[in-house]
């Protein structure tokens, strides 16, 4: 039965509740109508998006692969749940861009079920202001239509209208340049510089992706070389004087990352957000029909038409590690022991390295490295479940009708850099933000299997908080108080908010780490910063998938290309463990 506003006040949690299954989740990942075998060629430990990819490329390359996922559903942290009877959320990722379109084609997704909403307008920002004259506040949307955004920018800067068409090619051209090394393992250092000469020119094609990548940037290389390495506001003031567009470019700065738009690296964190593509169309992001389980679920489906064997609550308790050195395959936490010859882990490095590999197996000088990689985190996920849609001052709907800003993402808290400058200090302070900074999503408004009729789900991906809080760990009574912060701030730009909420799901950083295995509660597996990139991702001895381990190997957003549901870290560590057992 559905709650009612009076019922908000029943807050629901992870902890001491069970999450509602679906039905075509419990049928579709539950269960695998194969018995689980003794032996494979490659075990796969974590049943994520990249786990998935690397099992169907596998598979199709004659590797008799098994997925082993330790929760009840598959998907990672692209998943869809239904928290509340007859709400659907995607309780961690929320949206679809970065997917490799060449994976899209490979594994037929679209036969498989994956089925995405474009959205256009992409970006609403309202403001917090008296209207003038009687008119609402005002706001920013920016979409598909360059036409269209100068106008809503000339609403703040007629210089910045005109230079936002040449921002934009600009942006293009950059991330385009990145698109050859997102699919191709890094550079193979160590075989291009020793070894006989046979290997250094095999090693030597790793070096291609690169040239590709200097021939498409060609005398655009110095200005790729800042953006990588300048904060985003160094590039952003340069280009505009508005303070709602800046905020609003900036988002894409440091979603995802605890860092400010002043630091160092953030403007690369923006190219990554922007380098994708849906349907053809550059830096569009959609919702997946269901929410994002469907992107999980239609890659399981290509991958079992192949062959594999996914199974879900599989808890995998360690590795296991021959007397010569090499992975033998893992044993679960119940004892069963799965023998391969190769194993590819999708969990965090730090999970993978500690938590599941004997530590004797281990150089004390690489555990000490691995203990190194930052997964700070600066996000606090809340999945809401409202019986109306928000209703803004900056664009009024009557009648609870859907506007076009309704599909976007919705930026609460960002017309200026400042406010997002103070909520970061806030979270480096050891406090969560007292004025956050708030993307909001709904993508109920072009979705209806979402949510029953009239009502709505809403995604708040919320910035900054900490892992700690003034060093202890977070209490069911911070997670409340945090999400009503939130909630009185889009009170404030949509009054009425509040009331229509009829329940709440909080996730912090340690339940992102707890629940989908998000060590630091970090949605990339590791920040996207400068020393955690290419070469160094997730660190220098370990950026071509290949472990100290002979047969482990990492396949998940630990390793390059990093982040977000793309597929491309699955991709080119499948085609790495071909390329080695070949090699046997």
């Amino acid at each position: 039965m559905l709650q009612t506003p009076a019922m908000a006040a029943a807050v629901w949690t992870e902890r001491g509740r069970r999450t509602v299954n679906l039905v075509w989740t419990l049928t579709g990942a539950r269960s695998n109508h194969t018995a689980l075998k003794s032996s494979y060629d490659a075990v796969i430990i974590g049943g994520g998006h990249n786990g998935l990819v690397a099992a169907a490329y596998l598979q199709k390359g004659g590797v008799k692969t098994a997925v082993l996922e330790r929760r009840h559903l598959l998907g990672g942290a692209a998943v869809s749940e239904e928290i509340f009877p007859g709400f659907l959320f995607s309780r961690c990722s929320y949206l679809l861009s970065l997917l490799r379109p060449h994976i899209y084609r490979d594994l037929e997704l679209e036969k498989h079920g994956l089925k995405v909403y474009m959205r256009d307008p992409h970006a609403f920002t309202p403001m917090l202001e008296e209207g003038v004259r009687g008119l609402p506040p005002r706001s920013l949307t920016l979409g598909a239509d360059l036409a269209k955004n100068q106008n809503e920018i000339g609403k703040f800067s007629q210089r910045d209208a005109k230079a936002y068409p040449e921002f934009v090619a600009y942006l293009d051209k950059l991330g385009a340049a990145i698109h050859p090394l997102l699919d191709a393992p890094p550079v193979d250092i160590p075989g291009v510089t020793t070894g006989s000469l046979r290997k250094r020119l095999t090693a030597a094609k790793t070096l291609t992706p690169i040239v590709k990548c200097g021939l498409k940037l060609g005398r655009n290389l110095p200005e790729f070389y800042e953006i990588v390495t300048a904060p985003i506001m160094k590039i952003l003031t340069r280009w505009f004087e508005s303070e709602p567009l800046r905020a609003t470019l900036a988002t894409d700065g440091v979603i995802g990352a605890m860092t400010s738009p002043s630091n160092p690296g953030s403007g690369y964190v923006l190219l990554h957000h922007v380098m994708g593509e849906l349907e053809t169309e550059k830096g569009a992001w959609g919702y997946v029909e269901g929410g994002m389980g469907g992107v999980s679920q239609s890659i399981a489906k290509a991958a079992r038409s192949y062959g594999v064997d996914i199974f879900t609550e599989k808890d995998v308790g360690q590795i296991l590690v021959g007397s010569d050195g090499s992975a033998r395959g893992v044993a679960l936490k119940d004892g069963t022991e799965i023998h391969s010859k190769v194993v590819l882990s999708n969990a965090t490095p730090y999970v993978t390295f500690k938590n599941l590999t004997p530590q004797a197996a281990l150089s004390p000088e690489f555990i000490r490295a691995v203990d190194q990689i930052d997964y700070t985190s600066p996000v606090t996920k809340i999945n809401v479940a409202v019986d109306k849609l928000p209703n803004f001052l900056a664009s009024p709907t009557p009648d609870d009708k859907p506007g076009p800003h309704h599909q976007c993402s919705i930026h609460l808290n960002c017309e200026s850099v400042d406010i997002l400058e103070t909520a970061y200090k806030d979270a480096q302070s050891g406090r969560p933000s007292t004025r956050p900074m708030l993307e909001m999503t709904i993508p109920s408004v072009l979705d209806p299997t979402l949510a029953p009729p009239g009502c709505h789900v809403v995604s708040l991906f919320c910035q900054f908080t900490p892992y700690h809080i003034e060093g202890r760990e977070w209490t069911d009574q911070d997670r409340e108080a945090f999400a009503d912060t939130a909630f009185d701030w889009v009170e404030q730009y949509a009054p009425g908010f509040k009331k229509s909420v009829v329940g709440r799901d909080i996730l912090c950083p340690s339940d992102l780490e707890r629940i989908f295995g998000l060590t630091g509660g970090n949605i990339f597996h590791g920040s996207m910063s400068l020393d955690q990139l290419y070469l160094a991702r997730p660190l220098p001895a370990l950026s071509d998938y290949r472990s100290p381990i002979k047969g482990l190997y990492l396949c998940g957003s630990g390793c390059h290309p990093g982040g977000g549901v793309m597929g491309s870290p699955g991709w080119n560590a499948a085609l790495t463990v071909m390329a080695d057992l070949k090699r046997r």
